[in-house]
């Protein structure tokens, strides 16, 4: 990846025993990357195991702010310290570091701002819940209505920034269920959305936030925000 500064987010609420995990693998990719662990405020040993991976840095979120505010966060940081390009690599060890090149290399090819890693381009993969996918289609259309673009997998946490969109989002990055958000207020601001297929895998430890039974409160939220995003004519 010649000499461009990369850097891995990994946004982590109560993931203690999967952040050991999420951390070699990152380091089994074979890839310089620095890591950033972003504690959001855990109330297990998260922190404490983070902390125990040689030269990974940490930062202990003194409040609770959710997925939105745990990768803000990561955005300033790198932003601030002069990061040629950020990876989201969520803490439940859904993600698979070793695609990562796959993330870049798309980038590089199509001069994308951000790159999603998608399940459901051409992939065998860990394909989520019915009542997860049921929303993704959903958001598949209203993307396709609202900003004129094909987006497969907008939920998807595994995506890559360049410069230009770590700026952007290191100021307005959205709070609550940020991933569809984000891809209206890029496309807003011109920048370029591209996706690749990657693989991942289930979460070993822990559950999701988002049951079959919150699922529907979910997709009624996140079409509700897309809308006031789409409409929004000030960030």
């Amino acid at each position: 990846m010649g000499q461009e500064k990369i850097l891995i987010v990994v946004p982590a609420y109560n993931e203690q025993n999967n952040i050991q995990k999420v951390i070699w693998d990152i380091r089994e990719s074979g890839a310089d990357y620095d890591i950033l662990v972003i504690n959001d405020c855990s109330l297990d040993g998260t922190s404490v195991n983070a902390r125990k991976a040689e030269g990974v840095k940490v930062v202990d979120l003194p409040y609770n702010l959710g997925i939105g505010g745990a990768v803000q966060t990561g955005f300033k940081y790198a932003w601030a310290n002069g990061y040629d390009y950020m990876v989201q690599v969520d803490g439940d060890g859904q993600h698979m570091p070793k695609e990562v090149i796959k993330l870049y290399e798309a980038m590089v090819q199509s001069g994308s701002d951000m790159v999603i890693g998608s399940r459901f381009l051409d992939i065998k993969s860990f394909q989520t819940t019915w009542s997860r996918r049921l929303g993704i289609k959903v958001f598949y259309y209203l993307f396709r209505l609202l900003i004129k673009t094909r987006v497969t997998d907008s939920t998807s946490g595994f995506r890559m920034y360049n410069r230009k969109s770590i700026q952007l989002l290191s100021k307005y990055y959205p709070d609550d269920y940020p991933e569809p958000d984000a891809i209206i207020l890029l496309k807003k601001h011109g920048l370029r959305i591209s996706e690749v297929g990657v693989e991942m895998k289930e979460r070993e430890h822990g559950t999701s936030s988002i049951t079959p039974i919150k699922s529907p409160y979910y997709m009624a939220k996140v079409i509700l925000s897309i809308f006031f995003s789409y409409t929004r004519t000030r960030w």
